[in-house]
């Protein structure tokens, strides 16, 4: 299983890559590739592109995540 995961934020046209053993999160500024391209025009278009992840939810702070907190 992977260790690093690629994230695309509804409104950001960049990428980020977390390294989830290294615990950092950089921009990831190489959507290259027929794959990978195309999917990041789809996800700047407004589609949901997962893969290999079973859990991702955006919060607007950490907190919010720690006392289990999953609407806004």
């Amino acid at each position: 299983m992977g260790k690093v995961v690629l994230i695309g934020l509804p409104g950001e046209p960049g990428l980020w890559i977390a390294d989830t053993e290294a615990g950092t999160v950089v921009p990831f500024d190489a959507a290259e590739g027929t794959a990978l391209a195309t999917a990041n025009e789809l996800r700047n278009g407004g589609a949901v592109v997962v893969k290999g992840v079973n859990l991702a939810l955006a919060v607007d702070a950490a907190d919010a995540a720690f006392s289990g907190f999953m609407d806004s």
